[in-house]
């Protein structure tokens, strides 16, 4: 499912940029098991992890790479289920546990957004249910570690981050992520390298909220396409050069319009400066930009 050189008319010769989303995979999955002992362990002397199953492959690599960074003993899975999830989402979850040996825990998540929601009457939006789950399923997760003394685990890929198709303080809400910089595409070759079972590594992503919902259908591109398009874009090629190439325009504005409108979804918050030491902003201790 990854970038095969045949998204455009034209050769390869064409896209220079591309050639940087071939990666290595034994070198990165080892640079990403480093980044995870270091993160986890060294630094925030954490033990353990938490992280939560979906049964889709972006929480599969990152459960297939902490079991390999900390032991299996380390990572506890959560699935955490609402009404409207699919059957084929909490086995291929539960595959995924019991491929690698590591805990798996089952928290339904359904009573308490209902409970949230039903404060208000008239129905509730796909969009607006989609986005308390997500926020949801973060509180357990963040209390689950607390209880445990466990890390949670971020799996948000790089697409999905540049995209804006995320919960703010939902999805990006983990404090370390090890895919934060792959691009969907990558991700599932990983998956395919790491030994994810191909059942969850073929299937259409999907937010598993509505029947026949995916994030393809919902972004209007498929992330083959739209993964190239973000490479060229952050490697410096404007918009009308990627068409050059031979780029949909179509496809190019609806890449670029959600890069340029979700940008801040990717920033800290906001912060009104009085001085010249705000956080975030002019002001870093040395641990913030030194090891």
């Amino acid at each position: 499912m990854g970038w095969d050189g045949r998204i455009v008319d034209g050769t390869r010769d064409d896209l220079p940029f591309a050639a940087d989303m071939e990666l290595n995979w034994e070198l990165t999955t080892r640079w990403l098991e480093a980044f995870l002992r270091d993160e986890v362990q060294r630094r925030r002397g954490f033990s353990r992890v938490v992280v939560g199953l979906s049964g889709g492959v972006d929480s599969s690599v990152a459960a297939y790479l902490a079991a390999r960074a900390l032991g299996r003993d380390s990572v506890y899975g959560y699935r955490m289920p609402y009404r409207t999830s699919s059957q084929e989402s909490l086995d291929h979850a539960q595959l995924v546990a019991e491929d690698l040996g590591i805990h798996m825990i089952t928290h339904p998540i359904a009573e308490a957004v209902d409970s949230l929601l039903s404060h208000d009457a008239g129905e509730v939006s796909p969009h607006r249910l989609g986005n308390v789950c997500s926020r949801m399923r973060m509180i357990v997760l963040f209390d689950q570690g607390f209880k445990l003394g466990a890390l949670p685990l971020g799996t948000g890929n790089k697409s999905e981050r540049m995209l804006g198709y995320y919960t703010w303080h939902g999805d990006d809400a983990p404090p370390i992520n090890p895919l934060g910089d792959l691009y969907k595409t990558q991700v599932w070759s990983l998956g395919r390298y790491l030994g994810v079972p191909d059942v969850i590594v073929d299937k259409p992503a999907t937010a598993d909220l509505i029947r026949g919902q995916t994030d393809e259908g919902d972004l209007g591109i498929t992330y083959a396409r739209a993964d190239l398009i973000l490479q060229g874009l952050l490697s410096g090629y404007t918009a009308e050069q990627l068409i050059d190439r031979g780029f949909a325009p179509d496809e190019v504005e609806v890449v670029r319009a959600r890069v340029d409108s979700t940008h801040w979804k990717r920033q800290l918050p906001t912060t009104a400066m009085v001085s010249d030491t705000a956080i975030g902003e002019h002001y870093l201790r040395p641990v913030d930009y030194a090891r």
